[in-house]
């Protein structure tokens, strides 16, 4: 990986004609009267790729925000993510309906749905997916993936699934929870790899190793987290609601990390008793 990323670069994604940018902007917990003045900041600092879900309660200011900012719908990339199924394959589906018209309006569509947790057991998995590959087909997204799915989880879905493997699995990822089996696997099979906290919401900060980093390159310690998941082959959706923060999140393609600090921060792994949020299980 050199220093030549781009805020402007694409991913392919597996078996699709479809690209991620490599830089997203998380709106978890963005309040709703906030996450619009958020997510126009983040696409007038150059983001083109914003990542919501049902949880988050703010897919309709997502989708104002992509009214009011001027930049054809075509140039912006929108995840969203369902948590579990709503007790039939027809409700589960009218539910995705409903996220998809907040954001689109009535013909409007996603670029990319995810499954947002594995924990409503392999029936509701399946019930999900199945929902999912049917609004692909229907044209109301443009790829389908998966969010905190383990080895185990993604195996399990080629019993039934049409569309194989998931176009994405999005994780906890950043120096302290790697995550390397699911890593490993989703790379070997085509998938791309997002990370999800990647700041690891600022409890790191103070971090001895960080710090040092980021006086070492000048940059701060979220410009140095933001730019190791990029050079780890990831696809990082740093989140703020501080415009300068934004801005800075997204300035950081003048530099690269080098090979032996690369290799430092990898050294903090501490595996899943790394994690905040969930690290995935795989077997």
């Amino acid at each position: 990986m050199s220093s030549k990323l781009a805020i402007t670069d694409l991913l392919p994604l597996p078996n699709s004609d479809v690209k991620i940018p490599r830089l997203g902007f998380g709106v978890y917990r963005s309040p709703t009267g906030q996450c619009v003045q958020s997510s126009l900041k983040a696409l007038e600092a150059g983001y083109r790729h914003i990542d919501t879900a049902q949880f988050y309660g703010n897919e309709k200011e997502v989708g104002e925000a992509l009214r009011k900012c001027g930049i054809p719908r075509s140039d912006i990339f929108v995840t969203t993510k369902i948590l579990s199924p709503a007790g039939s394959p027809e409700a589960t589906y009218k539910k995705l309906l409903e996220s998809v018209e907040k954001i689109g309006g009535q013909d409007g569509y996603v670029d990319l749905f995810l499954i947002h947790s594995s924990s409503s057991g392999s029936a509701g998995r399946k019930e999900l997916w199945q929902a999912l590959e049917r609004l692909l087909e229907e044209g109301k997204t443009r790829s389908i993936g998966v969010s905190n799915f383990g080895v185990k989880h993604i195996e399990e879905m080629k019993a039934y699934a049409k569309v194989w493997p998931p176009h994405v699995n999005q994780i906890e990822l950043h120096p302290w929870c790697q995550q390397r089996v699911i890593d490993a696997y989703c790379k070997k099979n085509g998938i791309v790899v997002e990370a999800y906290s990647p700041l690891v919401r600022n409890y790191k900060a103070n971090d001895p190793t960080l710090v040092g980093l980021a006086k070492k390159y000048e940059k701060t310690t979220a410009q140095i987290l933001i730019r190791y998941a990029l050079q780890k082959g990831w696809v990082p959706l740093p989140k703020s609601d501080t415009p300068e923060r934004i801005v800075a999140n997204a300035n950081v393609f003048d530099f690269e990390i080098g090979e032996e600090d690369m290799a430092v921060l990898n050294a903090l792994d501490q595996g899943s008793a790394g994690a905040i949020v969930e690290a995935v299980e795989n077997e």
